[in-house]
């Protein structure tokens, strides 16, 4: 069963993917991701169901337009492609479980929040507050199914705690952390909350870890300045991803346990 399980959630993965694509490029410009239907941004004309298959579509067309020959961005079938691979690792770490879903969705949705905020310095409010929404009601379905109330407890607890850190750093040093990134914590924390206290910490710590690392090496080979804004949201995305993959051997392995 978990074996059909991942490859399923594979598969829905590519579906997603391309579903992601749309969401990059509409709600940054505020536009629906429902209507209209999938077309081409830059001749605007409707893509057609052939020319939509993840992945495949895309090296078929050669990475351009059918109908225009403008070049369509490779970023097209990466995501396509990534959320795939992402959602293989999902299902291979939680197999065939109540929690599952959740962290689907998750994944979706920190893959899109992640480029968005990469490409615009923005964390949606239209992502985070659906996540936010959709992670209390698919744990607490979890909760109720595997009769596991104190379990929903400390996701709570998780989400305010990483939420109240967060918005400690915003009052304290407002350039540095913007609030986007404070509301995508208190998601966060309820997924990592479900893992474990650990968890919570030790996806808050590589979030900074990472981003410290990366900002310096940005710095040192002249990349960025010291004045330079470096998105934060996609260190929070996989701080919370590594933790949530690998954080059981990771805290072990800190542990000694």
């Amino acid at each position: 069963m978990d074996g059909v399980v991942v490859v399923f959630s594979a598969v829905l993965g590519l579906a997603i993917g391309s579903f992601l694509n749309v969401v990059i490029w509409r709600v940054p410009r505020k536009e629906s991701v429902v209507r209209p239907p999938s077309h081409c941004p830059q001749c605007e004309t409707p893509i057609s169901p052939s020319d939509n298959v993840p992945v495949l579509s895309w090296l078929f067309l050669s990475g351009k337009c059918r109908h225009c020959k403008n070049p369509i961005p490779v970023r097209y079938p990466l995501v396509e492609a990534g959320c795939g691979v992402l959602f293989l690792a999902v299902a291979a770490r939680f197999g065939a479980s109540w929690e599952l879903p959740a962290y689907l969705v998750l994944t979706a949705a920190l893959l899109a929040i992640s480029i968005i905020d990469l490409e615009h310095f923005i964390v949606p409010d239209r992502i985070t507050a659906p996540l936010t929404v959709s992670a209390l009601a698919l744990l607490g379905v979890a909760a109720v199914a595997e009769g596991n109330g104190w379990r929903f407890g400390r996701t709570l607890l998780g989400g305010v705690a990483y939420f109240a850190f967060l918005l400690l750093l915003n009052i304290l040093y407002p350039k540095g952390m913007g609030m986007g990134d404070v509301k995508l914590a208190f998601s966060l924390g309820l997924y990592l909350g479900w893992l474990g206290w650990g968890q919570v910490f030790l996806g808050g710590f590589l979030a900074f870890l990472l981003g410290a690392v990366v900002g310096v090496t940005l710095i040192a080979t002249k990349v960025k300045s010291r004045k330079d804004v470096v998105p934060f949201g996609p260190f929070l995305a996989l701080g919370a991803m590594l933790t949530i993959l690998w954080g059981d051997p990771i805290l072990r392995w800190y542990t000694g346990a």
